[in-house]
């Protein structure tokens, strides 16, 4: 199915673009959450009209989030879990977790922007990527430590490693 992108998709195209894709995730993804229009002449005509607004309102979604990004440089958090003493935990840090501690710091980030590589099962300082807006995205540390004590001591480790 061909759509219209009304803003930028990392991996598709940017806003504007006329894309081809599957059935499936247009119907179930894109027209639904409004982020494309189908490719037909009387679309093409509402995008065109409605291209300055939207502009607008991706730039302005696009510097709150460069904003938010820059306050996030250099951010750590520190979660407190029990642990095994092979350093697994009893049970995962989730992205709900994750979420939590950013939103106590006094940012507003939502689950759904925090991207995990693989889900954390051990101790130790990971990096979370932050997915902001489709063009910007930052790194934040996440140490999980048995104690305030040993959460120290990992970062000092990270440090000079």
């Amino acid at each position: 199915m061909e759509v219209i992108l009304l803003e930028h998709i990392e991996k598709l195209g940017k806003m504007g673009d006329k894309v081809n894709v599957k059935n499936g995730y247009a119907r179930n993804y894109l027209l639904p959450m409004k982020k494309a229009l189908r490719a037909t002449e009387a679309n093409l005509a509402v995008y065109e009209k409605q291209k300055a607004e939207l502009e607008a309102h991706n730039k302005k979604l696009f510097d709150e989030a460069t904003k938010l990004a820059n306050a996030l440089n250099g951010y750590s958090t520190v979660l407190i879990r029990q642990a095994a003493e092979t350093g697994q935990l009893y049970g995962s840090v989730t992205i709900r977790d994750i979420a939590a501690a950013i939103k106590e710091a006094g940012h507003s980030v939502e689950r759904r922007q925090i991207f995990l590589d693989k889900t954390i099962k051990d101790l130790g300082i990971y990096k979370v990527k932050l997915n902001l807006h489709p063009e910007v995205t930052q790194t934040i540390l996440v140490n999980v430590a048995r104690s305030e004590d040993e959460a120290k001591k990992q970062a000092k480790a990270f440090e000079n490693a």
